[in-house]
């Protein structure tokens, strides 16, 4: 089998490329997403989301 680098080097640089892609996907200005529909602004619904679902258990339990 023929590696690009190396055998350790060549996984390294894909996933290296791959999040430069993402980054330049959200951020530059042509392709940029709003600011609400950023991978961030997900995150942090989905994090609003499950504290207020474990409030709501927490309360149900008691």
């Amino acid at each position: 089998m023929s590696y690009l680098l190396s055998r350790w080097l060549d996984p390294v640089l894909g996933v290296c490329t791959g999040f430069l892609a993402f980054y330049l996907h959200e951020t530059h200005p042509r392709t940029g997403l709003p600011e609400e529909k950023r991978l961030r602004a997900l995150l942090q619904w989905r994090k609003e989301k499950d504290a207020k679902l474990a409030v709501l258990e927490a309360g149900r339990s008691s």
